[in-house]
């Protein structure tokens, strides 16, 4: 731990979790692009993703500022940035870039306009202090925009035992990681705590149904991601999760039984000028 009380990525970055975060953003694309352009995001502007991970917010914001805009993206795992920059290569993005650094040691020679990251400060011990130590990197009327789930809020309409026991088990294993499964309620007070100009804020969620949905396969790959931290924590059992089964027994639940599926609750906090 540093002196932002920044604490390690405990799902990694392997191949599987890095399309496990392609699908979450393909999932939530919509809700994040929202939320930047409603935080000021425009041509031109130089912007730094934090806990940039697989490039997907990166992604966002460069296509938001265009190609006379700049977009860095940093995370704590070199492993990361590394795919990060593969990816980046290969759909020939070149306002982007990346960059491995520990967030309370990040320099940078010119201020930047804004500072965003998506699922990020839920993994920090003091995202207040994280914010205000970056801040710090920012122009004086820089956007600061950040976007976090709050888990629990999840549920089916009616019942859909199978799919609430999945989110339980989603929020379980982060919450016993030690990390925050309720972040996006906290970040009006994450802001306050670093000194900034009190957010603007929206709440958005994905209400999902039918067989056509992809959300049956995000869950399922989300407790794919969890699983040995479920096995560890003696959770549940391999058998009881049966992942092979997983994402279709979801799909009937919610076919069958006529449910619709509201998914985690995206909050999104965004404000304009420096603590």
């Amino acid at each position: 731990m540093n002196g932002t009380g920044e604490r390690a990525y405990f799902l990694g970055h392997s191949d599987a979790e890095v399309e496990r975060l392609a699908l979450q953003n393909t999932f939530y694309r919509d809700a994040t692009e929202a939320t930047l352009r409603r935080a000021g995001l425009v041509s031109g502007m130089r912007v730094l993703d934090v806990g940039c991970g697989g490039r997907d917010v990166s992604l966002i914001a460069a296509e938001l500022v265009g190609p006379s805009g700049f977009v860095l993206g940093i995370d704590r795992s070199a492993e990361a940035v590394m795919a990060a920059r593969r990816r980046v290569e290969a759909e020939k993005v070149p306002q982007v870039q990346f960059a491995a650094s520990e967030f309370d040691e990040f320099s940078a020679d010119i201020p930047f306009d804004a500072l965003i990251g998506r699922f990020v400060l839920m993994y920090l011990s003091d995202p207040a202090a994280t914010l205000r130590v970056l801040a710090r990197h920012l122009k004086s009327d820089g956007i600061v925009a950040f976007q976090e789930m709050e888990m629990r809020t999840a549920r089916g309409y009616p019942d859909a035992p199978l799919f609430q026991r999945c989110i339980d088990l989603y929020a379980t294993a982060i919450e016993r990681a030690g990390f925050e499964s309720g972040m996006g309620g906290k970040l009006f007070g994450t802001f306050k705590s670093a000194g900034l100009p009190l957010p603007q804020m929206a709440a958005a969620s994905r209400i999902e149904g039918g067989p056509d949905s992809t959300g049956y396969e995000l869950m399922a790959s989300n407790i794919r991601t969890m699983l040995p931290m479920l096995l560890r924590l003696n959770v549940v059992t391999a058998a009881d999760v049966d992942l092979n089964t997983l994402a279709d027994r979801l799909r009937r639940e919610a076919v069958v039984g006529g449910q619709c599926l509201m998914f985690p609750l995206l909050v999104s906090a965004w404000s304009r000028g420096r603590p």
